[in-house]
This record gives C-alpha cells, structure tokens and sequence, in this order.
C-alpha cells in the first residue's frame, strides 16, 4: 500500500499517497471502520477513505460507505466528506 508520511490520519497513521488505488483506500477504510490493523475505530475516517475508494471504483466502497453513513450522525459524514475533498485538493 502507498503511503505519505506528510499526510496523516488523526490517530497518526498515515494516509495512502495520491496515486493510491481504490483498492489501497477500501482496504485502510476497513481498518478504521473495524478497529483493527492498530488503527482505532474512527468511523469519520473510514467513510473518508470509502468515499476516496469508490471515487476511484471500488464498488465494495460504495456498500460499505452507505452502512456505514447510517450508522453516523450527519455532521460527522459532513466532516469526513470534507476530509476526503481536502485530501483531494492536496494530492
């Protein structure tokens, strides 16, 4: 998986690089959606990371981003909708 140091996570684990694969972004998004890997249970994180995944065509990201939006209140899939834009305005 690529990874950018510059670019992190608010727990401190880095986030993929920008040339990252849909498949790269689906898998770290289970990683904070689950809790597991040594990443903690962020669920603004992993719909981010779902949302940057299906933007690149993982249809599993699509799913797993739906349940997990509502399971979350709307201010925090308005936060990670921000965080996958800034992460996009960057790379």
């Amino acid at each position: 998986m690529l990874m950018s140091m510059e670019t992190q996570i608010s727990a401190g684990l880095p986030l993929p690089a920008p040339e990252a694969t849909g498949d790269d972004l689906f898998r770290l998004g289970l990683l904070y959606s689950t809790g597991q890997g040594g990443a903690p249970l962020d669920y603004v994180s992993a719909h981010m990371l779902f949302n940057l995944a299906a933007m690149r065509g993982s249809i599993e990201a699509k799913v797993y981003r739906k349940e997990l939006s509502q399971e979350m209140a709307s201010e925090d899939v308005a936060e990670a909708q921000r965080a996958a834009r800034e992460w996009l305005a960057h790379g």
